[in-house]
């Protein structure tokens, strides 16, 4: 058995920032030979997420609108009331998109569609440089 770790930072615009990280993750993965295994993709911290979508201009406003609808800003939010720091849209939103992602790695490749990324969202209320951790295990 394979475990292997990797960490990548990026910079973000916050404010629903979308970033692609499939070329990080299948890099890495490649890298380490695991011809059978999975591979896990976490974000640090309370106020982004890590999903998968198809990484077009459309989709990438769709996804905000949608949370912008569930999990509005500029409503009052017990966390804004407690620490005064106007971001607690952006901790539920991180809540509900959750803050990693594991894939299957078969024959060395994650298995991703013709259509999928791997993908960063920042909910934070500014640019952030965002720590992300790749771990494989496999064999």
């Amino acid at each position: 058995m394979t475990a292997a770790s990797h960490e990548i930072t990026v910079q973000t615009r916050g404010d629903g920032d979308v970033l692609d990280l499939t070329a990080q993750v299948t890099g890495f993965v490649d890298s380490t030979g695991v011809g059978s295994g999975i591979v896990a993709v976490a974000v640090v911290g309370s106020t982004a997420g890590i999903t998968t979508i198809e990484y077009e201009p459309g989709l990438v406003a769709d996804l905000r609108k949608a949370f912008d609808r569930v999990a509005p800003s500029g409503v009052a939010y017990e966390h804004d009331s407690r620490w005064g720091d106007g971001n607690g849209h952006a901790h539920v939103r991180a809540s509900m998109l959750g803050p990693s992602l594991t894939l299957p790695v078969v024959q060395g490749k994650v298995e991703l569609g013709t259509w999928q990324q791997v993908v960063l969202v920042d909910f934070d209320t500014r640019p952030r440089t965002r720590r992300v951790v790749i771990q494989v295990l496999g064999e």
